[in-house]
């Protein structure tokens, strides 16, 4: 039979329910096409805290060792640390982990040597394909004549030395911390990360629990971050750091207990990167984070360089141009001395490092970075994502005051404002990001286009 994988290879990574869509015998299958398709004499595997991880990385290292290709298990780990694995042994690598998904939920996210990313345009493809293939007529015999040899390698303590060569925290004053980390990978990589460093560590929610029993670990949903905030506000902490599931996103909440924009976090980490680089370099960006991102990256003798949605094209447009770094909306960070790949964590380190190097708040300090009035991104559920599109399109064609572009999904430009709608590629789902020079005008405009989009 068949396995129907429609629902579960993504344009960028491998995520689906266990056991109902896939299970270890299917981990197998992609183990051994990843193999064939990187054409990898060696690879490295690591895993999150899910209860289905350890068996779905042991299947899948099955099916590589069948095909003849070493494999070195770093087993627990965030998605960052096996980017960190990847790019120090240049070896290709694949991390099992859903991210933030709920519990039932596992996937895969694969690289090349060297973290190079593996999508739809670069392999995923092909491994969807052979695993169909295989899933019907069996695994084909090898090529290999015996097989990878399976060894075991720690690189929690080398990933976070890395990360810590990045960042100069030595001179920091001491600060007030808390972290949540959602029972997810950040109560792993956290404690080794930070030891050591001048910091008074609040740990909340370290216990590695791929049930997720006290909040989704999806830091970017207002509710997953109550906990946070509040317990900031009752310490009388600096701020707080939140990380997702797979420890590869990181949110900062201040010492108001206040959420902080990922757009001012990237335009913050870009000016510090910047300076490191002697006011030179290019950073990437996508198309809704806030004007502020190339203001300050142009401020700072930068060259912003501005992107569709996706790690994918990030880190595409990240090697194309020779970027120092890139950031998204989203919470993703993106270093050139990362393998360009992206690090929750090295981005906490930066506001971490910026914030202790002076007296103030943290608050103070991002309000050179976070200047406009932003929405978030708000869903609608429509039944026509092309019609909708046109329809709002046509509302501002006559208007002489506004600028279109389509670089991803429609984006409305004017002198105080501008709107991106996007439709989302696996729900029936438009996108709405609004920025405005004030609150006021930024309301209006929202909701001006919802009502166009919901109408």
């Amino acid at each position: 039979m068949v396995a129907d994988l429609s629902q579960l290879v993504k344009a960028y990574d491998v995520r689906g329910v266990v056991p109902d869509q896939w299970d270890e015998p299917l981990a197998e299958l992609f183990g051994a096409a990843f193999v064939q398709v990187t054409d990898a004499d060696a690879i490295v595997i690591g895993h999150d805290m899910r209860p289905s991880s350890p068996g779905l990385a042991a299947a899948f290292a099955r099916g590589a060792t069948a095909r003849g290709a070493g494999v070195t298990l770093i087993g627990l780990c965030s998605t960052d640390q096996l980017y960190y694995a990847s790019g120090a042994l240049d070896l290709p690598g694949a991390m099992f982990t859903a991210s933030h998904n709920p519990a039932r939920y596992n996937g895969i996210k694969l690289c090349r040597a060297g973290a190079a990313p593996v999508g739809q345009d670069t392999g995923l493809t092909e491994i969807r394909t052979l695993v169909e293939q295989w899933s019907e007529q069996g695994l084909p015999a090898g090529e290999a004549t015996t097989p990878g040899t399976v060894t075991e390698r720690d690189t929690l303590t080398d990933y976070a030395a890395h990360l810590l060569g990045l960042v100069d925290l030595t001179a920091i004053r001491p600060l007030k911390v808390v972290v949540d980390a959602g029972n997810g990978m950040g109560g792993h990589t956290v404690p080794t990360v930070f030891a050591g460093l001048p910091l008074d560590l609040v740990p909340m929610y370290f216990e590695l629990d791929g049930t997720f029993p006290n909040h989704e670990a999806n830091p970017l949903d207002p509710k997953n971050i109550v906990d946070l905030q509040a317990r900031v506000l009752a310490e009388g902490a600096d701020l707080g750091l939140a990380f997702d599931g797979d420890a590869d996103r990181c949110f900062v909440v201040d010492e108001r207990g206040e959420g902080v924009s990922p757009s001012a976090i990237t335009a913050l980490v870009a000016a510090r990167e910047l300076a490191r680089n002697g006011g030179k370099g290019t950073v990437i960006h996508n198309l809704i984070t806030s004007w502020s991102v190339p203001e300050v990256v142009r401020e700072n003798g930068g060259t912003p360089v501005r992107t569709r949605v996706g790690h994918s094209f990030i880190k595409a447009e990240m090697a194309e141009h020779g970027a120092i770094f890139g950031g998204e909306h989203s919470a993703h960070y993106y270093f050139r001395d990362f393998w360009n790949a992206d690090t929750g964590m090295l981005a906490a380190l930066h506001v971490l490092a910026a914030l202790g190097g002076q007296d103030g708040p943290l608050s103070g300090l991002l309000d050179r970075y976070d200047r406009y009035a932003g929405s978030g991104e708000i869903n609608s559920t429509v039944a026509d994502q092309a019609e909708r599109l046109a329809a709002i399109r046509a509302a501002y064609d006559h208007r002489d005051d506004v600028r279109f572009d389509e670089l991803d999904g429609l984006t409305v430009t004017s002198t105080d404002w501008w709107f991106n709608l996007r439709a989302s590629n696996t729900e029936p789902l438009l996108r709405l990001n609004v920025e405005a020079r004030d609150e006021k005008t930024m309301a209006a405009v929202r909701d001006e286009v919802l009502a166009l989009v919901r109408a």
